[in-house]
């Protein structure tokens, strides 16, 4: 019965948005009206080819016609409707609100891992030394040779590293949560708005025309209009400079010379984020919105998330590389970047 209403509820929106939008019709020239109709009459078209393409056969169209992003255009759309907003307005709300739902707790709850993985790795040298005295003790009681002493001097610190790392419930694996949250749900809303440009997966049902000619207005200052590429290619250039922002800030804030491994991730990174610029410049201008707004509120949750006093609200417990003035050393390694500020050797990052 309830989902018997619902689907009465939506053919009743359905219709009372065709009669708003025929009677807006009705107020403007004829010319404004005949562009708004050649608008979606190519977006039908496209979403046609779009559909038909084989690009987005196999994998790509079983992506785009799943539950997940089905959900997700739905919940788009009940979002611009209770809202209000423009759609520029409601993908950029939709973000800062999935993203504080998902990635947020998820990122806190890494920060918490990465904490206590630090604490436990304190307690080691302690446990190394009487595991080299127990090591040298069962050398000369079973007369073993070096090789043998170290195989099982070896599997002892493994033991023990696994043993603190049961008790206080820090598995390494543990870090990578967030990608397991954030990438999902990148996807699946970037493939939503897609479908909403198009109107996929049904471009001849009323909602999606509705959707899609809503989109060709719903947009702001130099991309009035949702369906088509950022021209100006602001928006492009903005996403590639927040993703590079980002990669930066994480990198200046480490308290710790950076690893091989943790170079090689920074400059893939580095890469990803400037070959994400071009791409940026072929999609709609819709999806630009989307990924300029996450990429937004990531770094702003960065930022957030260098302070002490957010850590301890939140739970993070202290450690020894947390620094004590995260904002000061920053922007000191920012001026230093650009040359404002000359390189020191004596220049340490100050931690507790």
């Amino acid at each position: 019965m309830a989902a018997l209403l619902f689907l009465r509820a939506l053919r009743r929106h359905n219709l009372t948005e065709v009669n708003k939008l025929t009677h807006i019709g009705s107020q403007f020239p004829n010319a404004w009206l005949n562009h708004r109709l050649s608008s979606t009459e190519a977006a039908a078209a496209a979403a046609v080819q779009f559909g038909n393409a084989g690009g987005l056969t196999g994998f790509w169209q079983t992506l785009s016609n799943s539950q997940p992003v089905g959900v997700m255009q739905d919940t788009l759309i009940t979002i611009h409707d209770y809202t209000g907003l423009p759609w520029w307005g409601s993908i950029v709300l939709s973000t800062f609100l999935f993203r504080s739902v998902v990635t947020l707790p998820l990122t806190v709850y890494q920060h918490k891992i990465t904490a206590r993985i630090e604490k436990i790795a304190l307690e080691m040298p302690a446990i190394v030394e009487e595991l080299k005295k127990e090591a040298a003790m069962a050398k000369q009681k079973f007369k073993w040779s070096d090789k043998q002493t170290q195989i099982v001097y070896r599997r002892s610190i493994k033991k023990q590293w696994q043993k603190l790392i049961v008790r206080d419930n820090c598995h390494p694996m543990k870090t990578l949560i967030v990608l397991w949250g954030q990438v999902p749900l990148w996807i699946f809303q970037s493939v939503a708005l897609r479908n909403l440009v198009y109107m996929l997966p049904d471009p001849m049902t009323i909602q999606a025309q509705i959707v899609a000619t809503e989109l060709t207005i719903g947009g702001f200052g130099w991309i009035p209009n949702l369906t088509v590429v950022d021209s100006s290619y602001i928006l492009p250039v903005t996403l590639g400079i927040i993703n590079l922002a980002i990669i930066e800030v994480q990198s200046m804030t480490r308290t710790r010379p950076p690893t091989r491994l943790q170079n090689i991730a920074n400059n893939v990174f580095r890469g990803l984020s400037v070959v994400m610029v071009p791409v940026a410049c072929t999609v709609p201008s819709a999806l630009c919105v989307y990924w300029v707004a996450s990429s937004s509120f990531g770094l702003a949750q960065n930022l957030l998330l260098l302070s002490p006093d957010v850590r301890r609200t939140v739970g993070i417990p202290k450690t020894q590389t947390e620094l004590d003035q995260p904002y000061d050393q920053l922007w000191l390694k920012i001026q230093q970047r650009i040359g404002l500020v000359a390189h020191s050797a004596t220049d340490k990052p100050e931690s507790k």
